[in-house]
């Protein structure tokens, strides 16, 4: 069952995740495409990465810190005797295949690992390479996306199905009344999944979203794409899948599309910087993997804001939208329970004027109430009551 070309001009809304929970990106994709060699370049864990199907079982997972040159710029002011840079946790999860919402190879294990997950990287591969094999018997990446899509639908329709199933005599009977909307918001995503549609990509109101968060269908999680290319292919940046593939994805999703070469990646590993400045320098290239790891954090709507001084240089990470009170209570629940008040420097405005003591000097560090949505790269000190918080 392929997918529906998606309406381009209907509303799309990301729903937001499990707030609070340790948020992760799991990959995704068939066997043999690449996963594992693209997690041992994030990871540098050196996990089995073979040519053979399921060669992963078991999810592989790492926290990966977050490539950001603020945070660098704070830890060399403040010389801190602790730093902790932002990451998100990956997931290398094993290879789907066709039926494995029926449980068809390790089925019934993928697809639950990808529930456990906030965010999905699908990889593709579009290099030709007889000597690793294609569980499809043919290299076609948008049959590949299409397989994933559906087996993702498929396995949503059950999840959906056995939910309407178990409201629908709560609701006729009147039961619980606060289960009619809950029931229609069900109706509404079968009749989406019906017709192919990932369900991110179609619109919600906020109370269809607060419930649909509490469900997590996988069709619903943010996504982004890896294009896997040969080396050869990623320097030239030639490849006739290319094109096709970014339609096919803006038709669909218009999720981030980005063409990489886990070969070239994996072989960075084994050079020095010097070597590897070379070989781009030469090749006109460059790594992609700062690139990749930014936008999987972006992806599932990540953001932080940095506190920062001689003892530690942190940044909290909290999903895009949060306020202030929520934000301090990422430090501690004590600062959001007795939340004053948030004095805040906008990263524009300490890069402009370098330090905290000029910002304070120039009227740049603003307080604000518990109604402040924080943006990505404020320096914030929380003011807080210790009483209201409970111990402090």
């Amino acid at each position: 069952m392929p997918p529906k070309k998606s309406d381009k001009n209907e509303p799309k809304t990301v729903l937001l995740g499990r707030p609070g929970s340790s948020l992760k990106v799991g990959i995704v994709g068939l066997p043999n495409v690449g996963k594992s060699t693209f997690f041992n370049v994030l990871s540098k864990k050196g996990v089995p990465a073979e040519n053979r199907p399921f060669c992963t079982i078991d999810p592989n997972t790492a926290d990966i810190n977050i490539p950001d040159e603020r945070f660098d710029k704070l830890v060399e002011i403040h010389h801190p005797a602790s730093i902790v840079p932002a990451q998100v946790h990956i997931c290398d999860i094993a290879g789907l295949v066709r039926g494995a919402s029926n449980g068809e190879g390790l089925g019934n294990a993928f697809l639950s690992n990808i529930s456990a997950c906030d965010g999905i990287i699908h990889m593709v591969r579009v290099f030709e390479e007889l000597e690793i094999t294609h569980v499809e018997g043919e290299l076609d990446p948008i049959r590949d996306l299409e397989i994933i899509f559906s087996e993702l639908i498929l396995k949503d329709l059950q999840i959906v199905n056995g939910l309407i199933d178990k409201l629908t005599p709560i609701v006729n009977r009147g039961i619980d009344k606060s289960k009619k909307a809950d029931l229609e918001v069900l109706v509404k995503v079968k009749e989406h999944l019906e017709e192919g549609k990932q369900i991110r990509c179609c619109h919600w109101n906020g109370k269809e979203i607060d419930y649909l968060n509490t469900i997590q269908l996988l069709t619903a999680k943010p996504a982004m794409f890896l294009i896997n290319m040969s080396e050869n292919d990623f320097c030239r940046q030639r490849n006739k899948w290319l094109k096709k593939l970014k339609d096919w994805i803006d038709e669909q999703t218009g999720e981030p599309m980005i063409p990489f070469s886990a070969e070239l990646e994996s072989s960075f590993l084994n050079m020095s910087p010097e070597e590897v400045h070379a070989y781009c320098e030469e090749h006109k290239t460059k790594s992609q993997i700062h690139k990749i790891i930014n936008t999987a954090y972006n992806v599932i709507n990540l953001i932080h804001y940095f506190t920062a001084g001689p003892d530690e240089v942190k940044c909290w990470t909290i999903q895009r939208g949060t306020k202030a009170p929520q934000a301090a209570g990422r430090i501690h629940s004590d600062m959001e329970k007795g939340f004053i008040c948030a004095e805040v420097i906008e990263w524009e405005d300490f890069e402009r004027l370098k330090s905290e003591s000029a910002c304070r000097d120039e009227g740049k560090q603003h307080q604000h109430g518990r109604t402040y949505e924080v943006k990505d790269g404020d320096i914030i000190f929380f003011k807080f009551n210790a009483a209201k918080g409970g111990k402090k």
